[in-house]
Order: C-alpha cells, then structure tokens, then sequence
C-alpha cells in the first residue's frame, strides 16, 4: 500500500522534509539562546539597584596609552554598579545629540572623569532637552562640579558603528557614544566602557534627566523559538498526510475493497461534431414521427369520406315493393 514512498520522487520529499525540520530546530535552539541572553541582562538590569557598587577598576581593565581606549568588557558586565571617584575635566566635554528620552529629542552630556593614576572614565551625567532653536543649537548644560567628585552609577557598552566628532559651542560633538573613537579625541587613556550616573557627590544638578536603562524583549525570542519548533513538527505531519491521501486515491483506482475512496472519474470532452449530429439526428426523429402521424390522419379522413359516401348512396336506394 504504501510501496510508492519508495520512489525517487518520495525519498526526495523525504530527505526535503528532514532537511527542513533540522533548519528550524537549529534556529527555534537560536532564538532560545537568544532569549536566555536576554533574560541573563534583564536580571542585572534589576538585581543592579539592590547591590553594593563594585570598584570601577576592579572590573575594567586599565587604558595603558593617551587617545586610545582599554579594552572593551564583555556583556556580561554591562550594567554593573560601579563607583569611583575623580576631577571632572569640563574642557573635553562630550555632548551626543538626537538622544531621545519619554519621546522628546536632546542631548546627553558626557565629561571624562580623570582618576587618580590619569587615566579617565567618562560619565553620561544625564539628559538635557534640545533648546528652541533645534538639535544642532547649544543646550543649556549645568557646569560640572569642580574638586573631588564621587560617582556612582552602571556599566554602559560603547555603541557600535562610530560617527564623525567634531568641535562645537567649546564640546565635542556627536551622534553616538562611540569610547574608541572618542578616546583619539582626548589627551588622556579611556576607559573601554562608560557609566551611566545614579548617584553623585557633591549631588547631581536637578536639570538632568537620569538616562533610562531599557529592559530587553526576552519574551519575544522565546516565542519566536516555539513557533520554529512547532513548524519543524508540522512539516512530518503535513508529509504523512499527503502519503495517506497518495495511498488511499491508488487503493481507490485500482477496485479496492468496499468502502474505499473510488478513484476520479476522467471524463472525455465531448466531440462538438458529434453533439451537432445527435442534435440533427433527435430532429430528424421527431420530424418523422409527425410525418407518420400526418399520413394517419390522412388514412382516417379517406376512411372517413368513404364511409359518409356509402351511407349517403343507401339513402338514396328506391325502396323495393
């Protein structure tokens, strides 16, 4: 009965169907690993406020030369809570525009926290509104506070893809917090990462807004890993359909036993040739018949003229004495 799956045309839908099913497991096993990244960073991102703050140089490496960066940390030590303590050096203040927070476009303001050993840090002190006369205008930022200055605050990533710097209004300008390319732009070793400010002392200007920490759509990839696995099921189950469909229609074709499905009746486009003959044939049928009935009605009308005839003579026959 189900010989047929033997057939080149069948192992090649076979071998099609395994191929397939494993494509989408490897990407539903994809989207889960993605999903467990994304959870892993969600949990710091909460745990981060109900932890003591670490040492900054405790968990970064230490740039080594002036304009160039330390090296990057890994994700897993974004979002660490970290303290440290330094100058601010307004001079080389960074300012990166078309930075949106609640829906509003400004600025966020970046100055290079100087260590005690030289090396700096910098620090997003915070969110500041564009002013009236657009994104490329000089926001209105609070001066840096002066003397010795405690920070705390969370580990940022340096964003990808770098963008031009340029001066502007005495601050570098930019439109992404790029640490590698910004460190060509100052003269001392950066650190490979920068903090996002929670806390500062002396207290942080209340004309700062705090940056937002987004959370990471886990969820999303977990679905996107079900889903990938539910059609890697669906493609053996749609294979096996259509052999019990392919089975049923050749026991069907062949006078199989009662009760299975006959197989499709083809039919045969009739001749237009052929119509019109049986057309002129069934014409010719009926006008014979009226001819035959037309000839017995003319037999009964001379039958009936003769029979008129014989009595209208008996009538006129002279009775005998």
């Amino acid at each position: 009965m189900y010989r047929f799956l033997l057939t080149p045309r069948w192992l090649a839908a076979a071998a099609l169907t395994v191929v397939a099913s494993m494509v989408m497991v490897v990407l539903g096993n994809w989207q889960l690993h993605r999903y467990q990244e994304r959870t892993a960073i969600n949990e710091r991102i909460d745990a981060a406020n109900a932890v003591d703050p670490v040492a900054l140089t405790s968990v970064l490496a230490a740039p080594t030369a002036a304009g160039t960066p330390g090296a990057a940390p890994g994700e897993a030590l974004a979002w660490t809570k970290v303290t440290l303590s330094g100058r601010y050096d307004p001079a080389n203040e960074i300012q990166a525009r078309g930075r949106t927070v609640g829906s509003k476009v400004g600025f966020e303001i970046l100055t290079p926290l100087v260590l005690e050993d030289g090396t700096a840090v910098l620090v997003d002190r915070g969110w500041v509104p564009a002013p009236p006369g657009g994104a490329l205008a000089a926001p209105e930022v609070p001066a840096a506070p002066t003397g010795q200055v405690t920070v705390v605050g969370q580990i940022h990533l340096s964003e990808s893809r770098p963008a031009p710097v340029d001066r502007r209004d005495g601050r570098l300008d930019t439109r992404r917090i790029n640490v590698p390319r910004l460190a060509t732009e100052l003269p001392f070793p950066v650190y490979g990462a920068y903090v996002l400010l929670t806390e500062q002392t002396p207290a942080a200007d209340p004309a700062f807004v705090a940056i937002p920490i987004p959370h990471e759509d886990s969820w999303q990839n977990g679905g996107y890993a079900v889903q990938w696995w539910i059609f890697a099921g669906m493609v053996y189950v749609l294979f096996g359909w259509q052999a019990r469909r392919e089975a049923q229609e050749s026991v069907g074709g062949s006078g199989g036993p009662a009760g299975a499905r006959p197989a499709k009746k083809t039919h045969r486009p009739r001749d237009r040739v052929e119509e019109a003959d049986q057309r002129a044939a069934s014409r010719d049928r009926v006008e014979e018949a009226d001819q035959r009935a037309a000839s017995r009605d003319r037999v009964e009308e001379a039958d009936q003229r003769a029979a008129s005839r014989a009595t209208t003579a008996t009538a006129d026959r002279p009775e005998s004495d």
